[in-house]
């Protein structure tokens, strides 16, 4: 089982965590609303897993996430939020988290985020409704990405995710800009997806975007 930190400005919200996690074993180290402290935890080596509200009093959680990659803090980490904004969960996993929870969520899709961070695997809460699209539906099924694209488009999609714009791809792969963009409108377009951010979504979602 795992040492767990708690970061969360909410003094009822962390004892009702704490009695969860406990009593499934886990060891929970320290909880606390003080993000100096939470660092302070995780730079000792006696936390594997992270558990951090990104709503927090006079600070979000995205900007904890970026004080410990500023710090060279690689504890893995789930974010525990209400917010099921994409912008907040692209963010968060761009910044190195592993995990996101929605705090409306049953008790044990935080302990299966738990396990899955502390392996190294990413995990996104199935109950994040879809976003145009996202995680990719036809006729109502869900799509395995994997049998979907074929190995260039998925190579083309891990370029696109991280920033890469169709030239550069070009120049990475020895095609042209205009091929990029045609691997990229038709790995979109199996995927039903309309525009980045849903494209990021759908990374995050299918463990495709490996942490930063």
């Amino acid at each position: 089982m795992s040492r767990l930190l708690l970061l969360d400005d909410h003094q009822v919200v962390r004892e009702g965590l704490r009695s969860v996690l406990q009593a499934a074993g886990h060891d929970v180290v320290a909880d606390t609303e003080c993000v100096e402290q939470a660092l302070a935890v995780c730079s000792s080596g006696e936390v594997d897993v992270v558990v951090l509200d990104i709503h927090l009093q006079g600070v979000t959680g995205l900007q904890v996430l970026r004080q410990m990659r500023a710090l060279g803090l690689t504890v893995p980490t789930v974010v525990l939020s209400m917010s099921a904004q994409p912008h907040h969960i692209i963010e968060a996993m761009r910044l190195g988290a592993l995990g996101y929870v929605l705090k409306g969520s049953p008790s044990g899709t935080l302990l299966q985020a738990v396990t899955a961070v502390a392996n190294g695997t990413r995990y996104m809460d199935r109950s994040i409704p879809p976003v145009a699209g996202y995680p990719g539906t036809q006729g109502g099924a869900a799509v395995d990405p994997v049998g979907v694209l074929s190995t260039r488009e998925l190579q083309i999609l891990g370029l696109v995710v991280r920033g890469n714009t169709s030239a550069a791809i070009g120049v990475q792969l020895g095609l042209s800009p205009k091929t990029v963009e045609t691997y990229r409108s038709r790995l979109m377009h199996k995927l039903e997806l309309n525009d980045l951010s849903a494209l990021v979504l759908f990374a995050v979602r299918w463990g495709l975007l490996e942490s930063p």
